[in-house]
This record gives C-alpha cells, structure tokens and sequence, in this order.
C-alpha cells in the first residue's frame, strides 16, 4: 500500500510542469526586484510591499487553478460571465480613474484598488474557450459567428465605455487568436479584415477621445509634442538606448533614479530592466516571457479536448500581446496604451490574474487524459 502511494505521488510530480512554473515564479521575483529600483527615488517601499503581497496570494491561486480540474469549470460558466458584466458595470458606476490615461478604470475599497478589466479577461478566456468548444463543428454558420461576436461584443462595449482602449485590444486579439483556432473560413476573414482596415480612419475621428488620438499622433512624431503627448515615449527611449549592451547596473539608471522616466515602476519597466541590465538584460526577460507563451501554445497543442486547447490558446494569446504591446511601446514601435508587461509591472491585480491564467495552463497540461499509441491525432 505504501508502495503504490509513493508511485502515484511521483507520477503526479511528473505530470505537474514544473519548467513552466518555475520560469513563472522567477518572473514575478524579478518584476518585484526591478519594481524595487523603479521606486527607489520615491522614498518608499510600498510598491514592493504591494506587489510582494500580490505574489503570494497569486501563487496560491495558481496552484489552487492547477490542481483544480478545468473541466469542472463547464458548470460555472454562466456565473463567471455574469461576474465579468458585473465588475465592469461597477466600475462604470463606482470607479475612479486618472486624468493623464483617461479610463475609469480603477475600483479602490480603502486602501485596496483592483482593476475589473484585468480579471474580466480571465473570464472571457474561460467562458469564450467554452462556447467556442461548444460551436466549433460549425464555426462557419453566420448565427454561430453572430453569438459569438455578441459574447465577446457585451464585455468589449463596457470596457469601451471606461474607455480603455489597451484592454479592447486585447480581449479582440484574443477573439482573432481563438477563432483562427477554430479554423473559421477565410470568406470571412477576408471581408473583415477589409471592413476593420476601411474603419480605423472613422473610428480615429469619431471614436477615440482627444487624448486618444495624441497618443498616435505621438507614436509617429514624438517631437510635436516632446513636454507632452510625447515625453514618454522619448524618456523611455533615451533609456532603452543608453543602457547599450551590459547596462548602467542594477539601480544606477541615470532616467530611472533621476526620475526622467514616467510610469517607471508600472507602463514602463521593461524601459528601466533595458537602462540597467542592458540589451542581454532585456534579451533574456524578453526570452523568459516568450518560453511562458511558447508553453501555453504547445499545451494548447497537447490538449486532449477543445475546452482545454482553447483556454491556453485564449491564455497565450493574452500574454503574447501584452508583450508585444508593452515592449512595443517602450522602444517606440507601438503606440502609448498602458498596457503591463505580464509579470514584470506594477499591479496586483494583473500579477494574481496572470498568475491565475498560468494555472490554468498548468491544470490542462496536468489533467490531460492518457492517449493510447493507437490513437489517431
């Protein structure tokens, strides 16, 4: 008896990936680390403290989300999207908000703030990966494509409400992402794509706020506005490039410690890792995250259901264009939006998130069914 519990205990030691967690671990140590530089020159450590906090809590969850089954999340989807309407209703009625980044986006009880965008993204993988399984033998029905655009079309107008331009982006990057995945045809690919190219002048003038729009115009021309719209791009670049290869060293960044750089600790400390550590520095933080991702596609790939693909489909779709973004915009290759790079910025919410999604990614990859080496894949 004692055998066989010893057995079962190393088969479950073998099927956890323990590659993906520690990568992620190690992650979130290192954003706490650099965030710790970022706000030296600030005189205090609440920040670290914050953010310390967030990653405990956000390792219990990841671990409580891995040894969870996924699959008996198919009984709660109903109350998680109502949950996810629900958070961005409220923060509509009760958020607070800055007037530099414009969106509401924000709910605070005391000294706690969350923001609702961020834990509505989880819920939408959850619940889209869902109906996706659901209806993907005939993805390519127009009512089926009509209820699917509908489930993600409610969260996407609220969060446009706020507004928050970023946080839209993502949850339609990950529809795309999904709906490849699902191998929707290509006549519709095809016309959306001409009719999302022939509205982006409509929705630069009619849809986006003033603030909005500055922030394009100052992702291809900084200097127009160099105080302004374009300051941060151009701090975040003179760091980016004066960190040259090695870096200036750990906390001896010249933009950081000086307070040249906005936003230091949180939009952009991918610019501070670039200023101290240098290009091989970023180089393997950078390398790091696209591992994280790499992982959620081959799980996705590994998968012994669609529920179960679609979700770590849905996971690294997320973390992909957050990094893409939020590295984009730091060496000034895509516009501001306020995005955080997954790990690495300040924010307990997105950290315990992220932290929540990866669990879920290491709860398919657990609980996948052993296949027989007859089966046909």
């Amino acid at each position: 008896m004692k055998t066989k519990s010893v057995a079962k205990k190393s088969v479950m030691l073998m099927e956890f990936d323990w590659l993906l967690f520690i990568v992620t671990i190690g992650l979130a140590l290192f954003g706490i680390v650099m965030i710790y530089s970022a706000t030296r020159s600030l005189g205090t450590n609440v920040n670290v403290i914050v953010q310390s906090g967030a990653l405990v809590i956000g390792c219990a969850l990841m671990l409580v989300s891995c040894f969870f089954d996924y699959e008996q999340l198919k009984n709660l989807i109903k109350p998680i999207y109502i949950f996810a309407v629900a958070i961005l209703i409220l923060v509509l009625l009760i958020g607070i908000g800055t007037n530099e980044w414009g969106a509401k986006s924000w709910i605070r009880f005391g000294p706690v703030g969350i923001q609702p965008s961020e834990i509505a993204k989880i819920c939408f993988v959850i619940t889209f990966s869902y109906h996706l399984s659901k209806v993907h033998d005939d993805i390519n029905k127009p009512l089926v494509i009509l209820g699917l655009l509908l489930h993600l079309g409610i969260l996407l107008g609220l969060i446009a409400l706020q507004p928050d331009f970023g946080s839209a982006m993502v949850f339609v990057f990950i529809f795309i992402c999904l709906m490849f995945t699902a191998k929707i045809s290509y006549k519709y690919i095809i016309p959306a794509g001409v009719v999302a190219g022939a509205s982006l002048p409509l929705i630069y003038k009619y849809v986006l706020k003033d603030y909005q729009q500055e922030r394009i115009l100052a992702f291809f021309n900084p200097e127009r506005d160099a105080s302004g719209s374009g300051f941060h791009v151009i701090q975040s670049k003179i760091a980016v490039g004066s960190g040259q290869l090695w870096g200036k060293g750990y906390m001896q960044g010249i933009q950081n410690q000086m307070g040249y750089l906005p936003e230091k600790h949180t939009d952009f400390i991918f610019s501070v890792i670039c200023e101290e550590l240098g290009f091989i520095g970023a180089l393997l933080v950078v390398g790091a995250l696209f591992f994280v991702i790499y992982k959620c596609f081959k799980t996705a790939q590994k998968a012994d259901n669609a529920f179960g693909r679609y979700i770590c489909t849905g996971v690294g779709a997320m973390m992909l264009f957050h990094v893409f973004e939020n590295v984009g915009m730091c060496v000034g290759l895509m516009p501001v939006t306020g995005i955080p790079l997954p790990f690495l910025s300040y924010g307990g919410t997105s950290l315990v998130v992220n932290m929540v999604a990866i669990g879920l990614v290491l709860s398919v990859s657990y609980h996948n069914k052993p296949r027989s080496v007859f089966d046909v894949y």
